[in-house]
Formats: structure tokens, sequence, C-alpha cells
């Protein structure tokens, strides 16, 4: 073990004393025994030793083995290695409190690349150094929650400011020859230009990577809520290495998708949308997306990927050319911001009367229906007028596309405000085509607050996805002139989805069908639900990040 490569070799040289007031004033870790939800690893198949490396804790999940930690630990991680919950230094495996677990296999968000010739990047995909492991049983055949009696809560938090949060961790044996933990509660605030935190606290040497920070943490306690890993910028530490200044990863939607993966152990997707740290994924961040007043996605550049048109709150129009990722190219504005496109009131994007290419048909505020062939990265193109001023289309509060014809051709679904809903087939420049009214004037339908499109079931009819008023989601599949097709819950009324102001779904990544779903926040972060079905969300990546 003594030949053990060391995972975390940050911040192993402590700093020159502080004499300043400053230095004296600074919050210091405390030494102690150790939690039993945390706990650190070796290379080797037994605890002896000085080598162990980084620390873990243990993570409530259905699959009752998953250890978290920092990806630039779990990068030179082997089957050699073991976790060690609430580790005794000096204690055979058989007389470690909970025993030890063997490492099965590593989860790493594949974007995490580090520097070239470190574990650790300052860039971006720092704030992707969060890792999870599932392990084995233990000596006694038990899993490692069974083990331990229980685990800590993966909390994704609502910003980087938190008035008090618990971080418990093992520095290295040079600097902690006991091997004690050491723990320290402090507030934490946000690292500037990345999704991390930062907290001041001394005695946080290597081997601390991977520590858990947790809001409501109780010595040996048996659960917790975790809202991040120390890692990110340069291993989780500034450029003096000093031990008294500390990183974490702030868990969102990238973490949340590994641990699923862990959960279920299956490995990251290769072809995940590109990382671009607080930039995101979409520019402008959350301050601006707030003004995202409509959006609509359909093949408008002519490379078969799907893209993503926004018209904002100030009438200026812009196109988002998909990457076939998940991912987008630069902005082309297609309309400065104007007064005209202000009053548009709802649109949506399609392949009316068989193109190729999307259309994208309007309805402004005074009832007129407008309809652009072929709008495209050089502009809007054409216009075609569908209903005059004043018409009754003033009533047409929503506007849903997708193969609803039997002919697999696009239909245009349209909600009124009086809660009925008509689908119309053969829908081009010559016209509406046919409609057939699907439901009649009812109370019902007026709390569908969003609509959108798509073929979340995979059988290439058309399907609709509804968030209503309360939250609750739903999808109706095969829907047709014969009618709504079948209802499923996907989800039941709650909060979270009452905030979902704008929504749309279209095939943004190579080959998908219509089934990656767009949702703008309340608060303008921008959500990708990659491969949504007709009875669960798709995987969650965020385009544009909250708070930016």
């Amino acid at each position: 073990m003594a030949d053990a490569r060391p995972l975390d070799t940050v911040r192993d040289t402590p700093a020159a004393p502080g004499t300043s007031a400053a230095a004296a004033a600074r919050p210091k870790g405390t030494l102690f025994k150790g939690t039993r939800l945390v706990g650190t690893f070796f290379g080797s198949d037994g605890p002896r030793g000085t080598t162990w490396h980084c620390t873990g804790s243990v993570i409530d999940t259905r699959a009752r083995d998953i250890v978290l930690t920092a990806a630039h630990c779990a990068l030179n991680m082997k089957s050699d290695y073991i976790f060690v919950p609430k580790f005794v230094k000096g204690a055979a495996p058989d007389r470690q409190p909970y025993g030890i677990f063997h490492i099965q296999r590593i989860f790493i968000d594949p974007r995490y690349v580090p520097d070239r010739g470190s574990t650790t990047t300052k860039k971006a995909a720092s704030d992707l150094d969060t890792a999870f492991a599932r392990v084995s049983a233990n000596q006694q055949g038990k899993s490692l929650q069974d083990a331990v009696g229980g685990g800590l809560t993966f909390t994704r938090p609502t910003g980087y400011t938190h008035r008090g949060v618990t971080v418990v961790g093992y520095p290295s044996y040079r600097h902690n020859g006991a091997g004690r933990a050491v723990k320290c509660t402090v507030p934490t605030k946000q690292l500037r230009g990345y999704r991390q935190m930062s907290m001041t606290c001394g005695g946080y040497y290597g081997g601390v990577s991977g520590s858990p920070w947790i809001t409501d943490y109780k010595d040996d306690a048996r659960s917790g809520h975790v809202i991040g890993n120390l890692g990110g910028y340069n291993g989780g530490g500034n450029d003096a290495n000093v031990d008294y200044i500390s990183y974490a990863t702030t868990f969102g939607a990238e973490a949340a998708n590994l641990l699923a993966n862990a959960v279920t152990d299956q490995a990251p997707p290769a072809d995940l949308p590109p990382y671009r740290g607080l930039k995101g994924t979409l520019p402008g961040g959350a301050a601006r997306w707030r003004k995202a007043a409509l959006t609509a996605t359909g093949e408008y550049t002519g490379d078969r990927h799907g893209d993503l048109l926004v018209v904002w709150s100030d009438g200026a129009v812009t196109l988002y050319p998909g990457d076939g990722k998940g991912g987008f190219g630069a902005e082309k504005q297609l309309r400065k911001a104007n007064s005209t496109w202000t009053h548009a009131r709802t649109v949506t994007g399609g392949a009316f009367a068989g193109g190729t290419r999307s259309a994208l048909l309007v309805r402004w505020s005074d009832g007129e229906v407008t309809l652009y062939p072929q709008p495209g990265p050089s502009g809007l193109g054409r216009e075609v007028r569908m209903a005059p001023p004043g018409s009754a289309w003033k009533n047409a509060v929503q506007f849903a596309t997708g193969p609803f014809a039997d002919d697999q051709g696009t239909g245009l679904l349209v909600r009124r405000s009086d809660g009925s809903l008509t689908l119309y087939t053969g829908v081009g420049a010559g016209g509406f085509g046919t409609g057939t009214r699907l439901v009649g004037a009812n109370g019902t339908w007026t709390k569908a607050t969003l609509l959108t499109g798509g073929d979340f079931g995979g059988t290439g009819a058309g399907d609709l996805f509804v968030r209503w008023s309360d939250g609750s989601l739903d999808t109706y599949t095969d829907l047709s002139a014969a009618g709504l097709g079948t209802r499923t819950r996907v989800r039941g009324p709650n909060g979270l989805w009452k905030h979902a102001q704008v929504m749309t779904a279209g095939g943004l990544r190579s080959g998908s069908r219509a089934d990656d779903l767009v949702v703008r926040w309340s608060d303008g972060e921008t959500t990708l639900y990659a491969g949504t079905g007709t009875k669960s969300l798709g995987t969650e990546y965020t385009l544009v990040h909250p708070g930016t």
C-alpha cells in the first residue's frame, strides 16, 4: 500500500503559518473520529497503512451501493480500490466499524477532461468534478447502506449561498497521522465564473477531495442532504493550494444524470451535449432567457438537424442551429427588436403540406395568422397571410404540430380560449386544409397551460405533451382526426412545473425522433429533456443555467 499512487495531492503542502488578525479569526476544521456516512479510499484490499486517498460518502439510492467522490479522484481508481466508511487507522479489515467495500465500477461524466498531465482542470469542465462508484458487499455480505444504516440524500440546491454547510473529509497522513476525519460548518458563496461553491476553513489538506457538503449534518447521523462534493477548479482549491480555501461542485442536472447512470449500472452516453459551464449550451444567461416569449423547433437550416427558433419579448427573433447532439451553434438574428413581433402570441414549426424544411406559423394579437414557408439563418423569408386581422383565430390560444394526420403528414392542433380542440390537416400556403373538432368547448382544456406535439411513443404517430395549470403533465399518444388518443399521466400536480413558462419539442439529437422537450422556466433556466417518452421525462440537460 505504501507504493499506491496518491489520487489527491492537491494542497498537500501547507501554506506558511498566518500571523495576521484575519488568519487568527479564520475558522479551523475539527479533527474527530468520523461519521458512518463518510469514509476514505485505499489502493489495496486492506485499510492498514498510511496511504488513504480522497474522501467518499454513502448516497441513499435503491441500488444501496453508491459512493460519491470527486472525478479527479476516481479517474485513477482501479478494481483493487476499497472504500472504508468511518475509517479507523491501524484496525484490521474485520475491525473496521462497517467493513470494507471493493470498488466495482466508476461513473464519471465523459466531458470531465483534465488538463494535460493532471487529473484536475481550471476550465469550465471542472464543474463536472463529481463521480460515483458502485461497490460490492462487505465481508459479511451486507450492502453498503445496510452496513452503515443509511445514506445521504442527493440534493440539487437553489443557488450557491448557504448559511451553514458541513464539510467532512480525510486529510492525508502527512497532515493527519492519526487518520482522523475533519469537519467544519461554515457559510458558502459562489466561486465567481463557475457553477461551484466556496468555503473558508483551515485544515483541508490533500485527501479531502470528494468530501460531501452537507446542509443538515449531525454526528453519526444515518441521513442528511448533500448538495455538492469538494472538487472543481484546480481540484477544489485556489491557485496557491492553501488549506483554508475549498471549492465544491454544485449538483445540477449533470450530476443527477450521472447518479442515475450509477444506480442503473449503465455507462453515461458518449454523445452528450457539449458542456460550456455558466455560458451554457445556449448563450445569454438566465436574465436574458427570462425574456424568451415563444419558441419553436424545426429543421430550419437544411442540414437535417433540429433547430430552435426564439421570439423575444422585445420583438427580436433569433435562430439557434442544432448540432445534432442536443447542442447549438452560433446565434443567428432573423429580426432585430421591433414592435411588430411583440404582438406574436403563439408560434409553431412544422413541415406543412409535405415540405422537407420546417415552416413557421404565427398567430398575432389581432387574430391575423401568417405562415413563413422557409425561414432560415439568413432571415424569415416571405410571409403568407393565412387569416386576416380581426378573424376568429384571435381566440386560438395555442398551436401544436406533429404527425397527427393519417397519412403521416404534419397536422396542426389548435386550442381555443373556450377549451375546444381542432385538428387541421393539409395545412400549407394555400390554407388550413381540413379541420376536425376533437373536443368541444369545455372547462378542462382551458387549464392546458402549455402544449407541444412530437413523437414521444416512438411509433411515428403524432403525440401531444400537455402541462396543466396545476403543474401536472400528461401525454396523449396517437392523436389523429379520430380523437385525442391514449392519455398517460407523466407527473401529478406539483409546484415545480407551474414555473414552466415556454415549451416546445423536436428532434434535437442526430437520428432522434421529435421527443426532445425544451422548457424555459420562470427564472430563465432552460432545460432539455432528451428522449422524453409517453410515461416519463427524458434525460435532463441544462441549456441555460439559473442565476446567470
